[in-house]
């Protein structure tokens, strides 16, 4: 049962949260008691994730915010403190996904700047202008979006390296931050339903297969993991990363399937 006041008078920041994980971490938040501001580059759209949650009763609001920009960056955080008083939490979902090229050598240089840009620099921009205002809120934290990317070649090459690098800036920052009171810690998904797989269910159905526990993820899987570490029960956590996969980078069930084959022959 969710607990409807553990972030009860929280004021929380979300990037990227028209849809997909981040849309469903600023209804977790809502749910639980939180005042969030959703910020996205599409400002239509988490306008519209804003109204569907203000329907619901929750206290949401929304602001168009291109991560890519100090200055839409630092308008968000100061649209956040000065609407709820304080910030407290910060999460950074945006980011940026620019499929590969068949060739590693014909990857265009526009396209790996702006998957770094959006997707590491920007929750630096973020971090850097929410960071003095979350030390002063006393309960502060940070939670950055990761991706098993990271960890295993999945492919999207500037995705996967920003995504590596967003994992040691959590680790740098939340040795910075400690000593102000500021927790900073990262969810790392794997394969989670959202827009990005719109009209793909065969390949969903593909992929599912390689998840121990049977299925790919939804959103909502990762939100719970994100409230978990902004909340107070993980008090003692900073600079982790909490991987949130199903099993997937745990268990090669490729290679298992692939031995018992062997074996059955």
């Amino acid at each position: 049962m969710t607990d409807t006041t553990r972030f009860a008078a929280h004021a929380v920041l979300i990037t990227g949260a028209a849809r997909g994980i981040g849309a469903a971490t600023a209804r977790r938040f809502a749910e639980e008691g939180a005042r969030v501001l959703l910020t996205d580059r599409d400002g239509p759209e988490v306008e519209k994730t804003a109204a569907d949650l203000s329907g619901r009763g929750l206290t949401v609001a929304a602001l168009a915010c291109d991560v890519g920009d100090r200055a839409s960056v630092e308008a968000a955080v100061a649209h956040a403190v000065e609407s709820f008083g304080s910030l407290d939490v910060l999460i950074n979902s945006a980011a940026s996904c620019t499929p590969d090229t068949a060739l590693f050598e014909d990857g265009p240089d526009d396209a790996w700047d702006l998957d770094l840009d959006i997707t590491l620099t920007g929750t630096y921009r973020c971090c850097r202008a929410a960071l003095p205002h979350l030390a002063a809120s006393g309960r502060g934290a940070i939670v950055n979006i990761g991706s098993v990317n990271a960890l295993q070649d999945f492919g999207n090459h500037a995705y996967s390296a920003a995504k590596a690098g967003l994992a040691s800036l959590t680790r740098t920052i939340a040795g910075h931050a400690a000593a102000r009171g500021v927790r900073v810690n990262l969810v790392t998904p794997g394969t989670v339903r959202t827009s990005a797989w719109e009209g793909r269910d065969a390949e969903l159905d593909a992929i599912r297969g390689l998840y121990p526990l049977g299925r790919v993820g939804e959103p909502e899987d990762i939100a719970a993991a994100v409230a978990f570490l902004a909340s107070r029960d993980a008090a003692w956590i900073t600079g982790t990363t909490l991987t949130v996969d199903g099993g997937l980078t745990a268990v090669n069930t490729g290679f298992l399937a692939a031995i018992k084959r062997e074996y059955d022959a």
